[in-house]
């Protein structure tokens, strides 16, 4: 049977006794964690930025017509299908269509898009947005966007003249002005009460699509898929960001697949360093494994040394490797975010990720202690101590 203290007491005495040696396999392994840590949180934030930055303020599902006439009918009914479904957040009908407007003898193109304020609202956080004058708007009211009113030299108070399609004029109040951070939204979009949008665009009682948002903006196009099965609808085409965005969730599993290398390579790192210094150890430890095993000590507990010295080496290793990749994210973190520094990644701590590394580090740091391990069962003690 194996006396777990005294193997456990002897392995601590073995990594005493050569203290640089053990600080600098521990230093190793921390440095090899930190990194790990490090660029593992970093590409997970940079990730969930630009998919905060993309995605997350915008529909990730929407529904529209799927036929010759650009307009849905009984919307209402489709969206009371959608949201009896749980599968999403918020529903809004909108109806949009092109306009310009002049300045300077210069003709700008618009896109006039008419919602319900507050279910828009939940899906572009246009309360957050809008950043002088009012949310609301009336009949003849708009939002305009930051780039737009700049363009325009237009505030809030003034009036904007749309030209419809049809060459209609149109007046709007601008009663606000948002910044939805990006600018081909903010230069093109006015956002006006939808029953005037309707009219103007000879679209009584009938919207152009619906925009939806999910919880989980990775899970759209399952939420898409039985969207399309609920609502059994060949006149409907129903779309999600993933597919419209092909390029972006291609360079998102690049990351994903490049960070799991660089930890893979890591991990590889650490096993062959740790193991080739306990292999090391166990020649230097050979005379000492030999009299203790002349003594009465069995083969597994003498093996079992050296496993408690790749764990004992993990867990200090690992728990300050963790420490000090935490301190260059939040380094690093301090230096973007300075002053002239736009910060273009927000930081986010994935604690799943940073105590699933900790336990690989540490599991890693035993393994590497099994196969020194091995090679002190091949001791004999007779042999050893002759050889002395």
């Amino acid at each position: 049977m194996i006396n777990i203290l005294l193997t456990l007491r002897i392995a601590v005495r073995f990594l005493r006794s050569n203290p640089w040696q053990t600080a600098l396999i521990t230093c190793g392994m921390a440095v090899a964690v930190s990194i790990q840590v490090f660029v593992g949180l970093l590409i997970g934030s940079l990730q969930s930025s630009l998919v905060e930055s993309t995605v997350r303020n915008s529909p990730q599902v929407t529904i529209s017509s799927g036929t010759r006439v650009a307009s849905i009918f009984d919307w209402d009914k489709i969206i009371d299908t959608v949201q009896r479904t749980g599968l999403i957040t918020a529903a809004s009908p909108v109806t949009a269509g092109s306009a310009t407007t002049v300045k300077d003898a210069k003709t700008i193109p618009l896109l006039l898009k008419g919602v319900h304020v507050e279910e828009a609202d939940r899906i572009y956080g246009l309360r957050e947005a809008v950043y002088a004058g009012d949310l609301y708007v009336g009949s003849r009211d708009a939002l305009i966007g930051r780039e737009l009113a700049a363009e325009l030299k237009a505030g809030v108070g003034d009036r904007l003249t749309v030209v419809l399609p049809n060459g209609n004029e149109t007046i709007f109040n601008i009663t606000g002005l948002y910044d939805l951070g990006t600018a081909s939204v903010n230069k093109t979009w006015v956002i006006a009460n939808m029953r005037t949008v309707q009219q103007l665009l000879g679209l009584p009682g009938r919207i152009t699509s619906i925009e939806i948002s999910v919880p989980n903006v990775f899970s759209a196009d399952s939420v898409a898929a039985h969207l399309e099965t609920e609502l059994n609808n060949s006149d409907l085409k129903i779309d999600n960001w993933k597919d419209q965005n092909k390029e972006l969730m291609g360079a998102l599993r690049s990351q994903g697949v490049s960070s799991t290398i660089i930890q893979v390579v890591i991990i590889f790192s650490v096993i062959i360093a740790i193991s080739s210094v306990l292999a090391i150890t166990v020649l230097q430890k050979s005379r000492q494994i030999g009299i203790l095993k002349a003594m009465g000590i069995k083969d597994l507990s003498a093996s079992m040394i050296f496993i408690f010295e790749g764990l004992l080496v993990g867990l200090a290793g690992s728990l300050l490797g963790v420490g000090l990749g935490l301190g260059l994210l939040y380094g690093f973190d301090s230096f973007s975010s300075g002053p002239g520094a736009g910060n273009t990644i927000k930081i986010t701590i994935d604690y799943g990720f940073v105590l699933l590394s900790w336990a690989i580090a540490v599991a890693a740091s035993t393994l590497a202690g099994l196969l020194a391990a091995r090679r002190s069962l091949k001791l004999n003690p007779i042999d050893v101590i002759r050889e002395g």
